[in-house]
C-alpha cells in the first residue's frame, strides 16, 4: 500500500484520468472528491461488499436453480 501525506486542496492523480482531492479534514473525518469517467465505477468500501455479495447470491441462486431443472 503507498501511503502519502496531502494536505486540503491537494490532490492525487491515477492513470492519466483519475484525480482524488482532499477537500476537508474535521477531526478524524477526510472528505474526498473524486474526479473519474463515467464508466469507473466508485463506491465506499463497505457498499462494494454488499453489492459484491448480493452478485455471488445471484450467481449461486441461477446456478441452483440451474441444476435442479437438469436434475428433475
Amino acid at each position: 500500500m503507498l501511503v502519502l501525506t496531502r494536505k486540503v486542496g491537494e490532490s492525487l492523480i491515477i492513470a492519466d484520468d483519475i484525480k482524488i482531492t482532499i477537500c476537508a479534514v474535521n477531526n478524524t473525518q477526510i472528505r474526498v472528491g473524486i474526479q473519474a469517467p463515467k464508466d469507473v465505477e466508485i463506491h465506499r468500501e463497505e457498499i462494494y461488499e454488499r453489492i459484491k455479495k448480493a452478485k455471488e447470491e445471484t450467481s449461486n441462486n441461477s446456478r441452483n436453480s440451474l441444476d435442479s431443472e437438469s436434475v428433475g
